[in-house]
């Protein structure tokens, strides 16, 4: 699937002169400042309170993220219909690393979300599920025209329902609202009915408030982050308080670099804290760079599919795709300045962690792949 023609040359040539090249640039620039930033929160804690070496984590990083890279690379060059026939079958795989976790997953902080390969210590397959399901998705939706569309509609709702339920069961919140609002966001630019897309809505939120009612004992957490969110009193918010008291120190310009506190305080600053460490240390104004950029990506993306893009499964896949990258980075700073209760979601790109760099390449790679000056002349609905 993945491979490059005889003439590599000919191939790389041809990918640059139709790739978005401010779209990559942008990724790429995303991917050097993760780079900059785990050195940056890491490399102190490590020495000091892991006894690691002094790089350990930044190493480590950067081996990711160069795999990653490269992960984007491959994607972006491919012939598109073979990508999706490919991703479809790889989506499959997915869902059955998901459905394996409460069986063979490690349970970490009382949630159970990850697998342990040798060859990929601690890997989340919920980061390689979001991309996928976002071309499955579309892929129901767009290329069954023999079905009627309402049943169409009702097949993705029930994917995404049985994928949801999936990811309470770890338990996973942040993740399983991820989902369902890239699933939203698709369903209403693909022209739904408003009035049955506010029943579907219901009727997941009746479906999430049975689970917590009759299983308290596996879904009551949803429960206490809102109530610990609602009332901090009741529950543990030293995370939360510690993170927005940071970003206060913080101020508009920063303390410094390697100046924060925060990440020897808050255990895992560097993955779920890390717009935190980046606002006490850089400031304000640096955070805010970071969001333009992710804004920037949206808009291009958004130009390319309201203004350019013909195709529906294409659009919808890009929708989709944005929806994944912007919902979760202000889900990440909504947890950090105590906007939204706990969830656990890195930032896409910066945070560190294989599992995130590697879903974050896969939605770069679709992206850069489906917004090439060729992306409608070498792709057939299938």
């Amino acid at each position: 699937m993945f491979s490059f023609s005889r003439n590599n040359t000919s191939l790389l040539a041809k990918w640059w002169r139709n790739i978005d090249k401010q779209i990559l640039l942008a990724f790429a620039f995303l991917f050097l400042l993760g780079l900059f930033f785990s050195f940056s929160s890491t490399s102190s804690v490590a020495a000091e309170n892991m006894n690691k070496g002094t790089y350990f984590f930044f190493i480590r990083h950067f081996v990711f993220v160069t795999v990653a890279f490269f992960l984007l690379i491959l994607i972006s060059i491919q012939e598109k219909d073979k990508l999706v026939n490919f991703l479809v079958i790889l989506f499959f795989i997915s869902v059955l690393l998901l459905f394996l976790i409460p069986f063979f997953g490690i349970e970490i902080k009382g949630s159970r979300r990850w697998l342990d390969f040798p060859f990929l210590p601690r890997f989340q397959p919920v980061e390689l599920v979001k991309p996928l399901f976002v071309i499955f998705i579309a892929k129901i939706i767009v290329l069954n025209e023999k079905t009627n569309i309402y049943n169409r509609y009702l097949y993705s709702f029930l994917v995404s329902l049985i994928i949801i339920i999936f990811l309470l069961n770890q338990p996973d919140l942040g993740q399983s609202l991820l989902l369902a609002s890239a699933w939203t966001a698709m369903i209403f630019v693909s022209g739904f009915n408003m009035l049955i897309l506010t029943i579907l809505g219901l009727l997941l939120l009746s479906i999430v408030g049975f689970l917590i009612f009759f299983f308290p004992e596996k879904f009551g957490y949803i429960f206490l982050r809102i109530k610990t969110f609602i009332d901090p009193k009741s529950g543990d918010d030293f995370q939360s308080k510690t993170a927005l008291d940071a970003i206060k120190e913080g101020g508009l310009t920063g303390q410094g670099m390697g100046e924060g506190v925060l990440k020897a305080k808050v255990p895992e600053a560097h993955t779920d804290y890390i717009i935190a460490v980046i606002s006490e240390e850089f400031g304000a104004i640096f955070v805010l760079f970071i969001v333009a950029i992710f804004l920037f990506i949206a808009y291009k993306v958004l130009n390319e599919v309201f203004l350019k893009q013909k195709d529906e499964f294409l659009k919808l896949s890009l929708v989709g795709l944005i929806s994944l990258l912007i919902i979760q980075t202000f889900i990440h700073i909504g947890v950090n300045t105590r906007l939204l209760p706990t969830t656990g979601m890195t930032l896409p790109f910066l945070s560190y962690g294989g599992s995130s760099l590697l879903g974050s390449s896969i939605i770069a790679g679709i992206i850069l792949n489906f917004t090439r000056k060729d992306s409608n002349r070498n792709f057939k609905n299938e």
